[in-house]
């Protein structure tokens, strides 16, 4: 088995996808903000930002090992599971 090596070009493609996703949830909260009376609208917008926080924990916690841990045993797409525990 070989080592596949990290492409910096592919890093950053990742990076700049990352950050325009996180500005339009926020873009997405101003809007959901936008189409409820004025009294709800911080509730609805801060959803949008606790959403937004969960799924990031959810990637750290989960996610990543999913998607960098190295081929084992089994389906490629759980590949790694095991070792969050």
């Amino acid at each position: 088995m070989t080592q596949a090596t990290v492409s910096a070009g592919d890093t950053a493609w990742v990076l700049v996808s990352s950050a325009l996703v996180l500005l339009m949830t926020v873009g997405l909260a101003f809007f959901y903000g936008g189409l409820v009376r004025p009294k709800n609208a911080l509730n609805t917008m801060m959803m949008s930002v606790v959403a937004l926080s969960v799924i990031g924990v959810q990637w750290m916690l989960v996610g990543y090992s999913i998607a960098f841990a190295p081929a084992t045993r089994g389906s490629a797409a759980c590949r790694g599971l095991a070792s969050t525990t």
